[in-house]
């Protein structure tokens, strides 16, 4: 049997690029409630429900678990994300790099 015997003090200096490391998919996700305070701060305090985050998220193929959210049958009426609220929770999710435009 083989052992390897160091001194204390032998250090190895090891440095991480970090631009090369892929992120992890737990780096990548944000909470609802996280989604809604950076829609309201960059967006003059608009807010969005979770429904309409919801929505969004959907629309771009992020999985959401299990999704309460969802019409109860077909024919119910379920209101829709306007535009503009749209526009503010894409932008947090590019921000919080859980999607990406080109």
């Amino acid at each position: 049997m083989f052992q390897l015997k160091q001194k204390p003090d032998d250090y190895i200096n090891v440095t991480i690029e970090l631009d090369d490391v892929d992120i992890t998919s737990a780096e990548t996700k944000a909470t609802y409630d996280e989604i809604k305070k950076y829609v309201a701060e960059h967006n003059a305090g608009m807010k969005v429900s979770n429904l309409y985050i919801s929505q969004v998220k959907r629309k771009y193929g992020i999985e959401d678990g299990k999704n309460y959210n969802l019409p109860k049958n077909e024919d119910s009426r379920q209101p829709q994300c306007p535009e503009d609220k749209e526009r503010a929770i894409v932008e947090a999710l590019e921000h919080f790099k859980m999607i990406q435009q080109e």
